[in-house]
């Protein structure tokens, strides 16, 4: 009899259909290996939620099998759900050294450091993880040290991008070694995983050079004080705006938790290069003139508690906006952030500031392949078969043209969701099946405690606000001793609205006499009374249904 093929699985259990949250496992027979382990930012109508993280039911089921997690660069929708994870699932991760910089800091803020094995790899090396060999190929995105990764498995080759775009002339190091993916492409490829991102965009990325132009020309023709906003973990552009300020003569000074750490870290590791005495406090900042000032900052995407968004409120108790000054909002929003972007303009234009954004001039680049360059890679490693990553399902979706365009069969392009397994043989490829996926919920330092539920509540309470009724009911029998008395919160003002208040505690006390014929202590039912009846009179009343609270109190 035929000894049965063993499959290798792929199963993402983040980031397809999704900005973000990035995580994807390969399996064969009882090893495992994950790469990348991201967060994702919160949508509007999750309330008061910090950050998502991954459902990773399926690896701490699995996690004796776990041989390591690898990463493919340092941004937080790859490593930033790695803290929460380390915890349940504690093997070595694999990184090079600017990524591995960046997650010490997070594990160091979650006490994992001395517990969690880093294991630091260069370009070219290879790991052996079980029966896969993953092979680190240079990479250029909009961080350092980004690789793609060779995933030498038993049935053939897989080439996972990474986040990644083709720049030839990088501002650190060397361009995307697109030699070695030709190379593995001659010897035959499996499986392509490619970044979707800038698929619907035609034509290149421009290099990141182009931006340090532009900042030069913003430099030389400004004679107040510039503010940059970016993102912290873009090590390049903060470079490029440090070297602006040198050559024009101006301090600068670095505002934003993460901004200090991440520029601390890159310049421990020799991967920015400042020189002495250019960097000031930013408690210092008014000992220098305007014109010999620059202020780099984070909150290039308007989230409400960041350095820029508080000093367009006039909150922030280190920097104030003042009229001349030039802000330079360097990146393109987020899918979901635009309103909070136009929010924080309006408001630096208010305070007489000039604001310089991506509609004005080149002041940002993407950190992502478009059209030509996919077109590129996929022309070189030539895949029998094809999945698209990183992106949402339209991205993801025209990607798959994208490979169907350049000849590959439609049977041969999977169009994944997460959670789903892709089951692969060396001449096959099929979808199988799903494992438990989805997203957890981090609120300050609770992780999976705030489910839909208590999201639908706080949609609720945001939406409609809150009713509270209180009596006290003697326990012997069950007459009222004190009250209804209401307490009204995001509903309406209790002075404004006596008269609404009286008719409240007057329905609550007819439904209250509705219930003499229950059991004396049958607290549950008189409150399902009171709440039925306060639901129907309050929308007949106001067309409105806040949240009500009957509180019985017996004495």
């Amino acid at each position: 009899m035929a000894k049965k093929k063993k499959k290798l699985k792929v199963i993402p259990l983040g980031g397809l259909g999704e900005i973000g949250k990035n995580i994807t496992v390969f399996e064969y027979g009882d090893d495992i290996f994950v790469v990348d382990c991201g967060i994702a930012f919160p949508e509007d109508d999750m309330l008061g939620i910090d950050l998502v993280i991954p459902d990773v039911t399926y690896l701490t089921k699995n996690k004796d099998k776990i041989k390591g997690i690898i990463l493919t660069h340092g941004h937080e929708d790859h490593i930033g759900a790695l803290p929460y994870v380390l915890k349940d699932i504690n093997v070595p991760v694999y990184g090079t050294k600017l990524t591995l910089g960046l997650l010490e800091q997070k594990l160091e803020e979650h006490g994992l450091l001395d517990i969690v094995e880093l294991i630091t790899v260069k370009h070219a090396d290879v790991v052996q993880l079980g029966c896969f060999k993953v092979e680190f190929i240079r990479s250029t995105h909009s961080i350092a040290d980004a690789v793609a990764l060779a995933i030498f498995t038993p049935v053939g080759t897989i080439i996972h991008t990474g986040d990644f775009k083709i720049d030839y002339t990088p501002i650190e190091g060397e361009p995307l070694d697109l030699a070695r993916l030709a190379e593995l492409g001659k010897k035959g490829v499996l499986l392509l995983m490619c970044d979707s991102t800038n698929v619907e965009r035609d034509g290149y990325t421009m290099s990141e050079r182009t931006v340090g132009q532009t900042f030069e020309k913003i430099f030389m023709n400004t004679q107040s004080r510039i503010l940059v906003a970016t993102f912290a973990s873009n090590v390049h552009r903060v470079q490029q705006v440090i070297n602006a300020a040198v050559k024009f003569d101006r301090k600068v000074a670095i505002c934003g938790r993460s901004m200090v750490n991440v520029v601390n870290v890159a310049m421990k590791l020799g991967y920015m290069n400042v020189p002495e005495g250019v960097i000031v406090d930013i408690d210092h900042i008014n000992k220098y003139p305007p014109e010999k000032l620059a202020i780099i900052t984070t909150g290039s995407q308007g989230e409400p508690m960041s350095a820029l968004s508080r000093m367009a409120a006039g909150e922030h108790r280190k920097v104030e906006i003042v009229p001349g000054d030039h802000v330079v909002i360097s990146a393109t929003p987020i899918p979901g952030n635009e309103k909070f972007v136009s929010r924080v303009v309006n408001e630096l234009f208010k305070k007489g500031a000039e604001v310089i954004y991506e509609a004005l001039a080149d002041i940002h680049v993407s950190g992502h392949a478009c059209k030509e360059e996919l077109k590129l890679i996929h022309s070189l490693i030539k895949p029998k078969f094809f999945f698209p990553v990183h992106g949402e399902y339209r991205h993801l979706k025209q990607h798959g043209n994208l490979a169907h365009e350049l000849g590959m069969s439609m049977e041969n392009i999977f169009i994944m969701d997460i959670g789903r397994v892709l089951e692969i043989t060396d001449d096959s490829a099929r979808l199988n099946g799903n494992v438990s996926s989805g997203r957890v919920l981090v609120d300050g330092l609770g992780v999976g405690d705030v489910g839909n539920i208590v999201l639908r509540d706080r949609k609720h309470l945001s939406q409609d606000g809150l009713i509270v009724v209180v009596i006290s009911i003697e326990s012997d029998t069950g007459n009222v001793v004190a009250g209804p008395d209401i307490i009204s919160r995001g509903f309406v003002y209790v002075r404004e609205s006596e008269d609404l208040m009286e008719e409240i505690r007057e329905v609550s006390r007819i439904a209250l006499q509705k219930c003499e014929d229950k059991k004396k202590n049958d607290w549950s039912t008189k409150k399902s009374i009171i709440r039925d009846a306060l639901r129907d009179y309050l929308y007949e009343k106001t067309k409105r249904r806040p949240m009500i609270l009957p509180i019985i109190m017996e004495v």
